[in-house]
């Protein structure tokens, strides 16, 4: 790798070089494969199953999160390796990253008014539940909903509309 590093400059020499330089590496992975091939199928032979399973997981790529990476670099690009310094700059780092630089908050007035429910939306919410299915929790069938016309989806709607403006919004102000 040292010779084609230095035989940047001389792009035959390189190309040369780097074809062999992945030659060599494809070798080695297969040889590699062929041998956690042949240990799996000596885990498989002696029934160890969960030592298998880890060979094939290895091979696929799968692997448990191991530790974290103990260094990190600082603002200046410097690399922290010494524990403490990485502590603090992570403490740094989420300090920057949640400070509010906002002066003047916007006052929220409440309660806020969120947008009418309509009767058509009411209409197109009935119309796609599925007819011909056991009643709910509170015994209504959507047939019972569909006899009540215009009058039920008026009065569904007026409900649905109080339950909005009062409970949910009166929720999400709170949080």
């Amino acid at each position: 790798m040292e010779k084609r590093r230095q035989a940047k400059h001389c792009p035959d020499r390189y190309k040369e070089l780097n074809k062999s330089i992945k030659q060599k590496c494809t070798e080695a992975k297969e040889e590699w494969l062929n041998q956690k091939c042949d240990t799996i199928d000596q885990k498989h032979i002696t029934k160890n199953t969960k030592e298998m399973f880890q060979e094939i997981n290895e091979i696929a790529g799968k692997r448990k999160s191991g530790p974290a990476s103990s260094c990190i670099k600082d603002k200046d690009s410097k690399m922290l390796i010494e524990k403490n310094e990485v502590l603090n700059r992570w403490a740094e780092y989420i300090e920057d990253l949640f400070q509010d630089d906002i002066q003047d908050k916007p006052h929220i007035e409440k309660p806020i008014k969120g947008p009418p429910i309509l009767k058509d939306e009411v209409r197109k919410a009935i119309k796609m539940m599925n007819h011909g299915r056991a009643a709910g929790p509170d015994g209504i069938t959507i047939e019972a909903l569909i006899a009540l016309g215009e009058w039920g989806i008026s009065q569904i709607t007026d409900f649905l509309s109080i339950m909005y403006d009062t409970i949910i919004l009166h929720r999400l102000i709170s949080i």
